[in-house]
């Protein structure tokens, strides 16, 4: 670690910087611990600590997680920032769970390159190896349900991965030394923090974090009957591997955190459910890195204000989102949800048990919909056209929404379908690629924010967002924030 680096990390570490927090872990050398830059602890003199890239870093190392400061529950570290692309795409695999069912050779393979390669990219980036990032992430969230939920360890070692509760057993008493039936506190602040028992879980985010934006971006697009923003909750059904249920995020009664609830879904896909929801909502975007840059050009410098910690909301489904940008061609935001609801009644599937008040009902897959009529939904020809090639381009596995894969070669392969354009894959990418420098560079909203007396052009725009990269993704949603009515 270059010197200049570990100078700005002991002045964070000192001053306990929340703005550096799951940025950076300090191993103490005198203990053997490793903590947050803001654990409340007494601060080690320098010469007795060591600063690591990642908590899975300071594990490999041999240090133990603080018990005081709970490294587990700092918000997640922003897996693109600092890193090439192939981490960044690496460590998104590992955070959904792909090192579970399959092994280093095959995640190197996905990303296109040697396990060798990729090994040597995690140690330079990371600081350890993709299956120590596995190991850690998998010991953390087990160590946070130990904390804020009331589920059983059997469960916990069930959702946590572990396949066996010794095999969980074994871990536990190797990172903190003690069973982990010892590690859950009697009396602790579970009820009082408003965690309910069952499958209730909290979600660390990095502020500031603007809820009451994001629910506003989703309650003029929810789809009827899939999904539902009800006071300050957004819900919405999901599926999961065999499962079905519903799932619910709300603020937590701690600041940071948001609460995920899930109804009629077990312990074997809270991981999952976890992973994706945190995607949904980006909680782990990096910012005050994004402030930095955007904050520069003197069009995005006033959205920002009014939008600090500006996130771009992700997608749960790849295909439910890519369909829903395919009605969104040249129709209101208004008209789009309408459309997609009408498509969701006609062709999704009920969900059984369903409680009331919540989202009741499956969005259809690409197998409903490859051979879809249609008729009485509204759609135009075309439209009801390039969601059924769509569809069939799924089936065939000529299309897919695996995040691993290269932006630029995906949105060609999305191009290449009859009635899909460059601002459709553009915003796709965006949205379920998670791809942080996608710009829909021919939308009419984001040309009429740069334009004065006329919209931009789109090559105008494509120039002025220069400057924004790698953050255009998150230029566009400022600019669409700052508007009325525009935008996906």
């Amino acid at each position: 670690m270059a010197v200049q680096q570990e100078d700005i990390y002991e002045r964070a570490r000192l001053s306990r910087d929340p703005r550096f927090d799951g940025r950076f872990f300090v191993g103490v050398r005198t203990t053997g611990i490793y903590c947050r830059p803001i654990c409340p602890a007494n601060s080690p003199r320098r010469e007795n600590v060591r600063f690591f890239p990642s908590a899975a870093a300071a594990g490999e190392a041999g240090y133990r997680p603080c018990l005081r400061c709970r490294p587990e529950t700092a918000p997640g570290s922003p897996a693109w920032t600092g890193t090439s692309a192939t981490v960044r795409r690496g460590l998104r695999l590992i955070a959904g769970g792909v090192l579970e069912d399959s092994d280093v050779e095959r995640l190197a393979e996905r990303l296109g390159v040697t396990s060798r390669h990729l090994r040597r990219l995690f140690t330079r980036h990371v600081g350890a190896s993709p299956l120590a990032v596995a190991h850690t992430q998998r010991l953390h969230f087990a160590k946070r349900l130990i904390d804020d939920t009331t589920l059983s360890m059997q469960d916990i070692a069930i959702a946590a991965g572990y396949g066996s509760v010794r095999r969980f057993n074994d871990a536990f008493r190797k990172a903190y030394g003690r069973p982990p039936s010892e590690l859950r506190r009697v009396g602790d602040s579970r009820a009082e923090a408003g965690v309910r028992p069952g499958l209730t879980v909290r979600l660390a985010y990095r502020r500031p974090f603007d809820w009451a934006a994001m629910l506003r971006f989703f309650n003029r697009r929810a789809t009827p009957g899939v999904e539902a923003v009800a006071g300050d909750a957004y819900r919405r059904t999901v599926r999961l591997g065999e499962q079905a249920g519903v799932l619910e995020l709300r603020p937590d009664a701690r600041d940071g955190y948001l609460l995920l609830s899930l109804r009629g879904l077990t312990t074997q896909v809270l991981f999952e459910a976890v992973q994706r929801a945190r995607e949904l909502f980006d909680l782990d975007a990096p910012v005050d890195e994004i402030a930095g840059v955007l904050g520069r050009d003197a069009l995005l410098a006033g959205p920002l204000r009014q939008t600090p910690g500006i996130r771009v909301v992700g997608a749960w489904d790849g295909f439910e989102l890519a369909v829903r940008a395919i009605l969104g061609q040249q129709v209101s935001v208004a008209a789009a949800t309408t459309l997609a609801g009408r498509i969701a009644a006609r062709y999704g599937e009920p969900l059984a048990g369903a409680a009331e008040g919540d989202p009741a009902l499956l969005f259809p897959g690409p197998e409903r919909l490859a051979r879809a009529r249609f008729n009485e939904v509204g759609l135009v020809r075309q439209r009801a056209a390039t969601i059924r090639s769509l569809a069939a381009a799924v089936l065939k596995g000529e299309i897919d929404f695996d995040f691993a894969q290269d932006p630029a070669a995906f949105c060609e392969r999305l191009t290449s379908i009859d009635g899909i354009g460059e601002w459709t894959a553009e915003y796709i990418a965006m949205r379920v690629l998670k791809n942080p420098d996608a710009l829909p560079a021919s939308d009419l909203g984001l040309r009429k924010a740069l334009g004065t007396d006329r919209p931009a052009t789109a090559n105008e725009l494509k120039s002025r967002a220069e400057e924004w990269r790698p953050w255009r993704a998150y230029g566009a949603m400022l600019l669409w924030n700052s508007l009325s009515g525009s935008g996906g």
